[in-house]
Formats: structure tokens, C-alpha cells, sequence
């Protein structure tokens, strides 16, 4: 019997049971076997490893800088890859296909900081930091979350005051990946008029530490920390000028939470694959297990809701390039694939029987940390409520208060 590692590119075939790939372009498809050959050669080989170790994976950020991918959606003035969305998202699915951690530290490098000074900052936060972090030679983080403001954002006690022409800022931010080994970090605080702007702090300040925390049995390859803020002082330019309201917070969490949706779909796709291949070449009763009307139902269970949430992701992703995509949508393709793709984990797992359960096959690996992904950006329970709100009408979360509902319509 082979492990997943080493199961044949012919053995473990990409899935595609309904031709989705005929609505792709020939450049999207371009950047989808670009990522895949890359996972395939790199990533694939020593992912396990890294996560069994809690261990993040150096090693392969050279290598992710040069695919175009980091912040791939960006303009090639700042060094990015200019790509549209359904090619971003193809290559985020095929990254997340080979490590759901490393996935991870793609949404929170590009599709929250690099996107954030993208979005909120100024020409010359943008040259400064877009193109090395495009790269890989820099990294970000994105501190929103805090012990106590999750799914409400807007409850953020982090304060920064204004002092001696710049800010002092203090306070503590939860979850914040990359913060460990980030160059710079985008901080979310209430200034004095009660608003929330965000910074740009440079990790090497004094009034910046971030400990990873221990102990997780999800995404461990991927490093999340517990951030401190103690009279970090940070001069005026450090202000991202357009970071004003809380609308401006959930602007950058939509087209995060876009990415996150992709990852969901390519980890569901390596749970099948995987599940297909052993099935064929594992044996019981002296015949293929593939064979069995049990095993068939289960893969066919599969396949069938990855290929909706195929079609699902490149119609959201041509929405988005069109401009027409509201957070709503966004929160519905994020809740469908992840909850579609922890189904699909689990069944995976079936199939493989006691293997299952072994790293070497990569689905238990899956399992644990699509349950990271249920959760972050955007609990699915929230997600949920976000859509209930769109289609009746009416909000479902507690009623905030005056200030607060004034800065979500700025």
C-alpha cells in the first residue's frame, strides 16, 4: 500500500467530473497548473512533516514569492501579478490542496495586510512595503481580533491616543497569524474621537511583542499568536489615511474572506482525490474496495458537492471582477465551501478506513484544519446570520450602539 506521498499524478488526478475547467481562460488555467506543479514539488514532499512538528514552513516562502500568487490580484506597479480573481482563487485552491497552514499564511500576507495598505494606504506605505512582501521578503500581519471582540469587531478595546505628533497605542490583539516572525504588523485601534483607524507598526518597535500560542491541534504549521501593545509609540505617517470606521475594518474582511472560500474548495478537492486513489488500489474480499456500492455512494457524495462549489467559485470570482459582489454573497460561498469541504474530510476518512487517520495520507491532516477555517473569517454560524439578514431583512446580531452603527456606513 502507497502513501499519499507517493501516489502518482496519474493515480491522483486533479477532479474535474463536469468540465468546469472549459469555463476557465487559457491564462487562468495558466496560474492554476503553475500553483499545482509547485505544491507538487514542493510543498506536498514536506507538508506532514511541518505539521506534525507544529513547524512553519521557511523553506517554501522563496518559492511562493515567485509565483506571482502573493497579492496576485494587485497591480504590477507594486510588483504583483496583476492577476483577475478566478485566477487568484484557483491558485489559492490549489495551494490550500497541498497545506491548509500554508494556505493560511497566503490569506493573512495578501489578502489581509497587502490588501489593507493596498486599499487604505498611502502612495508611499504602498511602494514601501507591497512589492518586497509580493515576494515574500517581507511579512505582514493583520491584528483585528482581540481576547474579547471576535465576531464583533466593533468592540475592540485596543486604544490609540494621539501624542508628540504621532500615537501611542495599547492593548492586545488573539489569532493574529504571521505577528511571530512579521516585519510589519496593520493594527486596528479606537483613537480619541472613538473611531477605528488602523497603523502600520513596524514589529521591531518596543512597544510590540507577539508569543505564539501553543498547543493548537489545528493549523499547526501555521503560527498564530497572542499580540501585546504596551505605550507602542508610532509617528503620524504610520496612520493608514483611508483606514477610518469600522466599514473600512469590513471592507478588507469581505475580500479576505472571498480567498477563504477557494481554500475551502481545494482542501475538499485533496480529501477526494486522496479517497479516489486508495479506493482503487486498496483491496479487501480480493477485489478493489472502488468496487463496492458503499464506497461508490461515498465518493460520488463527493465529487458531486465539490463540483457545485466549483461552479460556485468561479461565478463569485467572475462577480467579483465585475464589481458586482456584495459581502453577503461573499459570507454564503465562504460558508458553503468550508462546510461542504469539513463533510467531505470526514468522508474521506471513511474510505481510507484506520489509514485514515494516518499523516501520511494528508486527510486527517485536512479534517483538523478545516476546522480552523470554519471558524475564522467569519464563524459559519455568522456568515449565516449575515446571509439570514440579506435575503429577510432583518439583523439578527444585538443592536450596537448609536456610535458604533454610525461608523459601519461610512
Amino acid at each position: 500500500m502507497t502513501t499519499t506521498s507517493e501516489l502518482t499524478q496519474r493515480e491522483k488526478r486533479p477532479v474535474d467530473l463536469i468540465n468546469a475547467g472549459s469555463l476557465l481562460s487559457d491564462e487562468e488555467k495558466r496560474v492554476r497548473d503553475l500553483v499545482r506543479d509547485f505544491v507538487d514539488r514542493e510543498v506536498i514532499p514536506v507538508a506532514a512533516d511541518h505539521w506534525d512538528r507544529a513547524q512553519f514552513p521557511f523553506g517554501l516562502l522563496p518559492g511562493l514569492g515567485e509565483l506571482g500568487l502573493v497579492g496576485g490580484t494587485l497591480s504590477g506597479e507594486y510588483g504583483c501579478a496583476g492577476w483577475n480573481n478566478v485566477a487568484y482563487g484557483l491558485g489559492i485552491a490549489e495551494l490550500a490542496r497541498g497545506s491548509g497552514s500554508l494556505a493560511t499564511f497566503l490569506h493573512v500576507q495578501s489578502g489581509l495586510a497587502m490588501t489593507t495598505i493596498n486599499e487604505l494606504g498611502s502612495e508611499e506605505q504602498k511602494l514601501r512595503w507591497l512589492p518586497p512582501m509580493a515576494k515574500c521578503e517581507k511579512i505582514g500581519c493583520f491584528g483585528l481580533t482581540e481576547p474579547e471582540a471576535g465576531s464583533d469587531p466593533g468592540s475592540l478595546s485596543t486604544t490609540a491616543v494621539e501624542k508628540d505628533g504621532g500615537y501611542v497605542l495599547n492593548g492586545e490583539k488573539k489569532w493574529i497569524g504571521n505577528a511571530s516572525f512579521s516585519d510589519v504588523a496593520v493594527i486596528w485601534a479606537r483613537t480619541d474621537d472613538g473611531k477605528i483607524s488602523g497603523f502600520l507598526i513596524e514589529t521591531d518597535n518596543p512597544g510590540f511583542q507577539a508569543d505564539v500560542l501553543p498547543r493548537k491541534a489545528s493549523q499547526r504549521a501555521a503560527w498564530q499568536t497572542h499580540i501585546t501593545l504596551e505605550d507602542c509609540h508610532v509617528p503620524e505617517s504610520a496612520r493608514l489615511p483611508k483606514a477610518t470606521g469600522l466599514g473600512a475594518t469590513l471592507s478588507i474582511l469581505t475580500h479576505s474572506r472571498y480567498g477563504v472560500g477557494w481554500d475551502g474548495l481545494g482542501q475538499a478537492a485533496d480529501c477526494y482525490e486522496t479517497a479516489l486513489a486508495y479506493a482503487g488500489e486498496r483491496e479487501q474480499f480480493g477485489r478493489p474496495i472502488a468496487s463496492f456500492q458503499l464506497v461508490q455512494q461515498k465518493l460520488v457524495e463527493m465529487v458531486n458537492e465539490i463540483s457545485l462549489s466549483q461552479l460556485l467559485s468561479i461565478h463569485v470570482g467572475r462577480l467579483k471582477d465585475a464589481g458586482g459582489l456584495d459581502p453577503a454573497t461573499v459570507s454564503m460561498f465562504k460558508m458553503n465551501n468550508v462546510a461542504k469541504a469539513r463533510r467531505i474530510a470526514a468522508t474521506a476518512r471513511e474510505v481510507l478506513g484506520g489509514n485514515g487517520i494516518l499523516l501520511d495520507y494528508r486527510v486527517m491532516e485536512h479534517m483538523a484544519d478545516i476546522e480552523g477555517v470554519y471558524t475564522y473569517e467569519g464563524t459559519n454560524d455568522v456568515n449565516t446570520l449575515i446571509v439570514g439578514q440579506a435575503i429577510t431583512g432583518h439583523r439578527a446580531f444585538s443592536p450596537e450602539p448609536p456610535q458604533r452603527a454610525e461608523e459601519r456606513t461610512e
